[in-house]
């Protein structure tokens, strides 16, 4: 997301929709597509984002990967299958696990406030 320049306030208000469902697509298992609007435009010709989530924790919706609808038009099986596998490690990790990674920088939290 980092790369890509997606501002948290973004992927907060991304966040809420998942949380309700609101996703272009289920990738199956906790994976999911959420489309997200660029800075300066609408969603058409934004990025898509692939998600980990398992409801009903709110607390732990992990973006995983985002790419601009014009420099791809979709994830690849291999890709796909690999980011499943990442996507259920973070679902299923305990709180421990997920202090230790965000500890060494290896996941960014984002924080969201009403």
């Amino acid at each position: 997301m980092r790369h890509e320049n997606i501002l948290d306030a973004v992927l907060c208000h991304a966040a809420e929709e998942i949380a309700t469902g609101k996703v272009e697509a289920n990738l199956g298992g906790c994976l999911f597509k959420k489309r997200l609007p660029r800075s300066e435009g609408g969603k058409r010709g934004g990025y898509r984002v692939v998600v980990g989530y398992r409801r009903p924790n709110t607390e732990r919706i992990v973006f995983l990967y985002a790419f601009a609808k014009s420099d791809k038009a979709n994830l690849s099986e291999r890709e796909e299958a690999a980011l499943s596998f990442v996507a259920e490690s973070f679902v299923l990790a305990s709180d421990k696990q997920v202090i230790e990674l965000l500890a060494i920088n290896s996941v960014w939290e984002v924080q969201c406030y009403e």
